[in-house]
């Protein structure tokens, strides 16, 4: 007679299925939540009159598209393991970094009572990442390893990229005199997206293929891989189709999303650019821990790879996006950074170039950047 191998492996079987529901749990509820807010149309969202209701609602759609980001960049960092640096890397920004694009060009489809909302989401992902991630980066490890040291040559490659980006689109809409206001003109508005696309890509030449050697960790760097043991690794193909999988459904809960944080701005009376702030936090919140947890480990470069990567991809594809989809729907988007923000952001553009201009960081670095952090925070209510 055979031995009863059928029944062992139907044990493995659910055993393995019902690991699978365990650690994929996030998708089932977020696609479970999108259905729900589909299917009842526009009566849970729409509903500004309670604010305690309004209030859950916000809460309920924040924590749901927060767990699926996670879960995108959980499964992004494992195919980062499998291709190795700086592909890893790459592939946690681009994968996080699209989250944004979508959720800015749904509230941006969703109503024209918040023009601003991309530029101060552009604006926040900067002064969240350069500025509050960086410095708390630079602060835990230093207090850890007293200096730290990084690859400067591709620190110097993503800063140049960056403020050159960033001055383009968000500084010079300002002071141009074809429109009014911190506007473009149709020309300048395409030369733009089509510059950021070209530019972006140069660089994604220059990282992966080129100058590979600029990304990487620096022969003073320690060898150990940060947190690649907590992870489950399984194919390519399986953390393929799972990335593409919550993607789908963050892009199905942003639509939602949307409505309520436009609707709760304007109903408690608080600051547009906090719409901008609350996007930027739940963009770059899965990579906040990877960043500091890199930095911890005595993997600066990694940690640089992530921050700068994000805030570079950020302005190198949401503008190119939030333009086309101005020209296409014939809405006014504002760029320009008007008031305190302005000298803000030219400010820690600076102290970035001076942070990074010697291949090693130290505690009072970060304490500088948390400090423009602070007053990020103090102008969104105090402008």
């Amino acid at each position: 007679m055979l031995a009863p191998m059928p029944s062992n492996a139907g044990a493995k079987s659910v055993t393995g299925f019902r690991g699978f529901v365990r650690a994929e749990s996030p998708l089932v509820i977020s696609l479970a939540t999108a259905a729900i807010f589909f299917v009842t149309g526009s009566r849970l969202v729409e509903n500004i009159a309670h604010p305690f209701w309004l209030l859950v609602i916000f809460l309920w759609l924040f924590v749901a598209v927060l767990w699926s980001a996670i879960s995108v960049v959980r499964h992004a960092d494992c195919l980062a393991i499998k291709c190795g640096e700086p592909y890893g890397t790459l592939v946690l920004t681009l994968a996080a970094i699209s989250i944004e694009v979508m959720m800015v060009s749904t509230a941006m489809l969703h109503g024209a009572n918040n023009p601003t909302l991309a530029r101060d989401a552009m604006f926040a992902v900067i002064m969240i990442a350069l500025n509050g991630l960086v410095g708390l980066s630079l602060l835990l490890g230093g207090l850890r390893h007293r200096e730290q040291h990084y690859n400067l040559q591709g620190t110097n490659s993503y800063l140049n990229v960056i403020m050159t980006l960033a001055v383009l689109g968000l500084v010079l809409p300002n002071f141009t005199t074809s429109t009014s206001g911190p506007t473009l003109s149709g020309e300048q508005q395409i030369f733009l997206a089509v510059m950021s696309i070209a530019l972006y890509g140069i660089f994604l030449l220059i990282q992966t293929m080129r100058h590979r050697q600029y990304f990487v960790e620096t022969k003073h760097a320690a060898a150990a891989e940060i947190g690649h043991h907590q992870l489950r690794m399984r194919s390519t193909a399986f953390h393929a189709v799972m990335l593409f999988l919550y993607l789908i459904a963050v892009v199905l809960l942003a639509e939602k999303f949307a409505i309520p944080l436009d609707n709760g701005i304007e109903r408690f009376g608080m600051p547009q650019a906090l719409g901008g702030a609350i996007i930027a936090a739940l963009v770059l919140a899965p990579e906040a821990l990877s960043a500091i947890g890199a930095t911890l480990g005595n993997q600066l470069q990694r940690s640089v790879n992530i921050l700068l990567g994000s805030v570079l991809a950020t302005i190198g594809l949401t503008i190119p996006a939030i333009l086309t989809i101005g020209l296409i729907t014939k809405r006014s988007v504002a760029l320009g950074v008007e008031g305190g923000n302005l000298p803000l952001l030219v400010l820690t553009l600076a102290v970035s170039l001076v942070t990074f201009a010697s291949g090693r960081t130290n505690v009072l670095q970060g304490c500088i950047h948390l400090l423009l952090f602070g007053v990020f925070l103090l102008l969104i209510f105090f402008p």
